[in-house]
């Protein structure tokens, strides 16, 4: 039965992301925000009681590739495309996103570099950038449609770029070594108090922001 748990949990982050893309057919950016956020901490959890109870499957791996490509290709996706009704049947260019986060799982599945951070932009990170930007920013995009179809551009390429970005898995606590983690993490908990949902957004663009700068440390260091 334990081994069942993480995909059991996997389901739910499957369910959670179908919940999201109804929300998101019917512009409610509030609820598809909040059930993309559910399918992320379902996509942490699964992983995590797969590594507790050590009950890790080619068939779980599989499943939470074809949740992520639900929750965090498809729903993101029809956000894009929803902000893009002006655009009217052009606005189907939004299902890029959906396109590209296939090819970012694809070639995570297969890339054993990605275990203690990600090369490209992660999947659950550029869906709760987009519902975020749905949810707090959904009159400016929906009314700026070229601007919206330049940042689909922009994150359907980092999705699958070479560019490298820390994961907040790590083996120690030290702040010298996590220093970008930790940055993060407490701004992120500032905006939260501050802004609340409308936070989301942001915190993704200060999670990209500072892998660039990361990278860029790191080559000059």
């Amino acid at each position: 039965m334990k081994k069942n748990i993480p995909n059991i949990i996997t389901l739910c982050n499957l369910c959670s992301g179908c919940l999201a893309v109804m929300a998101a057919f019917e512009s409610d950016y509030k609820w598809a925000l909040i059930f993309v956020i559910i399918s992320a901490v379902f996509d942490f959890l699964d992983g995590f009681a797969a590594r507790l109870l050590k009950a890790y499957s080619l068939i779980g791996k599989e499943l939470d590739s074809l949740a992520d490509l639900i929750s965090f290709g498809f729903a993101p996706a029809m956000v894009a495309v929803s902000l893009l009704n002006e655009l009217g049947s052009y606005s189907f260019i939004g299902l890029l996103i959906v396109a590209f986060s296939a090819l970012r799982l694809a070639k995570f599945n297969v890339d054993d570099r990605q275990t203690d951070s990600f090369i490209g932009l992660p999947t659950p990170a550029n869906a709760i950038l987009w519902v975020g930007m749905g949810f707090t920013y959904n009159q400016f995009f929906s009314e700026n449609p070229h601007i919206t179809l330049a940042l689909v551009a922009l994150t359907s390429c980092l999705l699958i770029s070479n560019l490298p970005m820390f994961s907040l898995k790590s083996k120690n606590f030290g702040f010298n070594q996590n220093k970008w983690q930790y940055i993060l993490i407490f701004t992120s908990i500032i905006l939260l108090i501050v802004l609340q949902l409308n936070a989301t957004m942001w915190i993704i663009t200060l999670y990209i922001l500072l892998s660039v700068a990361k990278s860029l440390f790191d080559r000059v260091r």
